[in-house]
């Protein structure tokens, strides 16, 4: 089974209660695609940078069987940067610096390679470009999932409807469920959101778990309590990839084998978490993935006593 991943490769630089970096790589599609190559090969990515981004990172990702035949490199220009500050409870963050530069002109580029592919996941990046992407595609793919953000709720809602009413799996959180849905219920929100166009709907919760919405189920999965949280930069992106590659790997599309595949999603952002930025991702062993799966399956396996 074949993906293709678009989505922004980036630099970032952080500051979180644990330290601070300088410029690290970053993006969308740089934590979806190292997610996801756990799972499936080749990873195709769709992306756009710099004459300033880091060749060693391309360099990872051709070892992990990422191709990156469709990332344009614009040698004249800077890639995207952002740079955020976070807050002692890790789940608010202050954005000190965002520089779109290559990313604001942004026109995806799909090579002849990655025609037909069976998955497509669109990482979070305006609308009209994971339309773009969708429409030149000679194939529609099995499943296609998007991520998106609250800032495109802001300037751009009905672009966005529209690129939604073309998706099966539609990603985002809880604050952004409510804002698209006008919802406070997210039960409810999920039905609004669903009659929008996707069959599925996952809403994320940060460090309280996500939730997995099909037109009659609903699936909740906990997050990995942890010790320490060092940087959960990347984390959303990360469990997208984890959510895909799995399934990718799988082929099977099924409610019960998508539970699965938010399961290994948050298996994998778990880890994402650990370190600053990306470092976390590029040296995992399938035995260290499988165990944590295991965590996540001992944290909610009881027996019913029914009475």
């Amino acid at each position: 089974m074949s993906l293709t991943v678009v989505g922004s490769m980036a630099f970032d630089a952080l500051e979180t209660p644990f330290g601070k970096t300088d410029k690290i790589v970053g993006g969308a599609a740089t934590y979806i695609s190292l997610a996801a190559s756990y799972f499936v090969k080749p990873v195709n990515v769709v992306s756009v940078v710099g004459g300033d981004f880091d060749q060693d990172h391309i360099q990872l990702m051709h070892q992990r069987d990422i191709s990156t035949e469709g990332v344009q490199v614009k040698e004249n220009e800077k890639s995207f940067f952002w740079s955020g500050r976070y807050f002692n409870d890790m789940n608010s963050r202050e954005t000190l610096v965002t520089e779109l530069n290559v990313l604001g002109d942004f026109d995806p580029i799909i090579p002849q390679s990655y025609q037909g592919c069976d998955y497509l996941m669109l990482g979070n990046l305006a609308p009209q470009v994971q339309k773009t992407v969708i429409e030149r595609l000679n194939e529609r793919p099995k499943l296609v999932v998007m991520d998106t953000m609250n800032f495109w709720m802001d300037i751009a809602m009905e672009d966005l409807k529209e690129t939604i009413a073309l998706v099966d799996v539609l990603s985002i959180n809880d604050e952004e469920a409510r804002q698209l849905s006008g919802e406070y219920s997210l039960v409810k929100a999920a039905k609004v959101i669903m009659a929008m166009g996707p069959r599925y709907l996952i809403i994320k919760k940060g460090e309280h778990g996500a939730l997995l919405f099909s037109e009659d189920k609903v699936f909740f999965a906990p997050a990995l309590p942890l010790e320490e949280v060092f940087d959960p930069t990347g984390a959303g992106d990360t469990f997208a990839g984890g959510f895909i590659g799995y399934l990718a790997s799988t082929g099977d599309t099924s409610f019960g084998n998508m539970k699965r595949a938010v399961i290994y999603g948050s298996a994998l952002a778990s880890f994402c978490v650990e370190k600053f930025g990306t470092e976390r991702l590029k040296n995992l062993t399938q035995d260290e993935i499988e165990n944590r799966v295991q965590q996540f399956v001992n944290l909610v396996q009881f027996d019913a006593v029914l009475q």
